[in-house]
């Protein structure tokens, strides 16, 4: 049996003891029955790994001595996607998951001119983000935005390789043909694409267009399978 791994964003270097927050407690004591002795482990989403062992099991305050910590580097690349936001929320959700089992440093919601959406749940979508990282066994939680307006996105955006996969007819360069920097970002656009308009300002400002291959993608496959060609291991 593995051992169980929680999320908590409080703890810090050099602790020696630690009290869970009340949900990992509950999961700990209620859910995986969990006892004096047994062992877990911890991240705080920074890069830290601590090894830890029960020492007062409680269904909403569990104590837990801390025995090792280890600092994990983050990868030698960021890698930022900038996605437009999409109607249903479930796929959105999804590509959240997913685009954080696959190391992604950090996701700009984006609202572009074809984008049809109702709420952006920060609290929900940060959970989500939180539980894909302790699924895949990560230290390091993803940055996410608050969603933000395209053209405010393309003038802030300081990385070194700018990237937008689009569906309009003109050049564009094939992403299996593109070396990846270190520091690269990628946008994807909404359901109905981006705009003529909006994929001229991102020229403008220096992001090269790009295709993802004959067929069409919906939202979060192309932005998934990008991501998979991008993504420097």
């Amino acid at each position: 049996m593995s051992i169980p791994y929680f999320y908590e964003p409080s703890i810090l270097s050099g602790q020696t003891s630690f009290t869970l927050n009340e949900i990992s407690s509950k999961h700990c004591v209620q859910v995986l029955r969990m006892q004096e002795d047994n062992r877990i482990d911890l991240t705080n989403g920074k890069g830290f790994l601590f090894e830890a062992v029960i020492v007062t099991p409680h269904k909403k305050n569990t104590v837990v001595k801390i025995l090792t910590e280890k600092y994990i580097a983050p990868s030698s690349q960021k890698l930022t996607l900038g996605i437009g936001l999409l109607k249903n929320v479930t796929r959105l959700e999804w590509l959240l998951e997913k685009a954080t089992e696959m190391g992604i440093y950090e996701i700009i919601p984006l609202v572009c001119e074809h984008t049809i959406f109702e709420k952006f749940k920060m609290e929900r979508f940060q959970n989500i983000l939180q539980s894909a990282m302790i699924q895949s066994q990560q230290v390091w939680l993803p940055l996410l935005g608050t969603p933000v307006k395209y053209k405010e996105a393309i003038v802030a955006q300081k990385q070194t390789q700018k990237l937008i996969a689009h569906c309009e007819a003109g050049d564009k360069l094939d992403i299996k043909k593109i070396e990846a920097a270190t520091d690269c970002l990628l946008f994807i656009g909404p359901e109905g694409d981006f705009s003529a308009a909006e994929i001229e300002l991102a020229v403008q400002h220096q992001f090269k267009a790009i295709h993802l291959g004959p067929t069409r993608l919906r939202t979060e496959t192309a932005a998934l399978f990008a991501l998979s060609v991008l993504k420097i291991f």
